[in-house]
């Protein structure tokens, strides 16, 4: 029979019960929040990261706006679209048509099922968390170091720094592809004589590592690597960029009451631009710190002294789960807000009524809406 989380199997034997673990999704985070949230909020926002994300892409992938910051930002964008994507058939399946207190069967599905529910989307996040604090570090040595970034800020130099970050954060999950298995087993299951479930177990490398050495340095690793130094570097770095956007600030005015307009421009266009990205950091520490905190205390509690109730552990972690996908849409609309060339890129592509006006053998876009560039906190990328 099973008992009342309807993972678990009992065999009575004539001497002695077992008592087997299987797979079913009902028992791995609190359902009455899970379902509402995974199964009718998370279709909604896949569409809209969709759509907001690949706009990115596209507006990004212009060539007027191909730079070294519009390459991170691109890279990001698709991370976090890929983070979604991958787990969004299975929870469809399991939440939105109802099926997570199903047990999950053949192998294959549970397979499926954890590669792409969990592995896959915590590698696609890890390479986001690391090409945000490439993004600031950057952005960083621009206002800072200025003539180190004509050497350091390359573009060749910045997509192989993006394509380091994706073998890194592939390597750091490597191990997860391959940590468990599964057999098939056929159990009683409400009424029916015979179904075919998933008995999980871990891989047996897994064993001859050690479980605990294994989890304790790939937590050690993520809590050090992909939380702590990022969001403390992050944090650091968001300080000194608006301190050096305040110190900036000031000799724009300097620069202004000496009508030098050339320079006051090409300072005032820096500011929003190390504005909006401030702002893009900030939003991404908001919904990132949590999670950073949840995966320590689980760490104390799993391998020196017990202090979380799991119960209340589980829904944590699924609300900063649902709130980092919430964040996902949300630099689309930093974008659009904030930057002037990423706006009117975006109408020339999709808006009717914005045309193109060459001057002086450059280019000046002009809208039909707004008329021509005026003097606004808008950031050209």
């Amino acid at each position: 029979m099973a008992d009342n989380c309807s993972n678990w199997f009992t065999i009575n034997g004539t001497n002695e019960t077992e008592r087997i673990l299987y797979v079913n999704v009902t028992c791995e985070l609190p359902i009455q929040y899970a379902q509402p949230m995974y199964g009718y909020v998370v279709p909604f926002l896949l569409v809209v990261t969709i759509i907001a994300n690949t706009l990115i892409v596209v507006v990004l992938s212009k060539r007027h706006m191909r730079t070294p910051t519009n390459a991170v930002l691109m890279a990001m964008a698709l991370s976090d679209m890929f983070t979604l994507l991958f787990p969004a058939p299975w929870l469809f399946y399991m939440y939105t048509f109802g099926n997570h207190y199903k047990p999950l069967s053949p192998v294959g599905a549970c397979y499926a099922w954890n590669i792409m529910n969990e592995v896959i989307p915590a590698m696609f996040h890890t390479a986001s968390i690391w090409l945000t604090l490439a993004l600031a570090v950057q952005r960083y040595i621009y206002v800072c170091h200025a003539p180190v970034a004509r050497t350091w800020c390359t573009m060749p130099r910045v997509l192989k720094c993006v394509a380091l970050i994706a073998l890194l954060a592939t390597l750091h999950q490597s191990t997860r592809f391959v940590d468990r298995v599964y057999y098939p087993m056929e159990i009683p299951w409400e009424g029916e004589e015979s179904v075919t479930v998933c008995k999980p177990a871990w891989a047996p490398w897994v064993g001859f590592v050690g479980l605990d050495l294994y989890f304790t340095f790939y937590f050690c690793f993520r809590v050090v690597f992909v939380h702590a130094v990022p969001c403390v570097s992050l944090v650091v770095l968001n300080v000194l960029l608006f301190r050096a956007m305040r110190e900036a600030q000031l000799k724009r005015e300097k620069l202004f009451k000496e009508n030098r307009k050339n320079e006051c421009k090409r300072l005032r266009d820096s500011n929003c631009t190390t504005l909006m990205l401030i702002v893009v950091v900030t939003v991404f520490l908001l919904v990132e710190i949590p999670l950073a905190v949840v995966t320590v205390l689980h760490i104390i509690s799993s391998s020196v002294t017990e202090i979380l109730d799991y119960s209340i552990a589980n829904a944590l972690i699924l609300f900063t789960n649902f709130f980092i996908i919430v964040s996902y849409p949300i630099n689309f609309a930093i974008y659009c807000g904030m930057s002037r060339q990423f706006r009117e890129t975006f109408k020339e592509l999709f808006v009717r009524g914005t045309v193109v006006v060459r001057t002086n053998g450059g280019s000046s876009r002009y809208s039909l809406v707004n008329g021509p560039r005026t003097c606004t906190n808008e950031t050209v990328l």
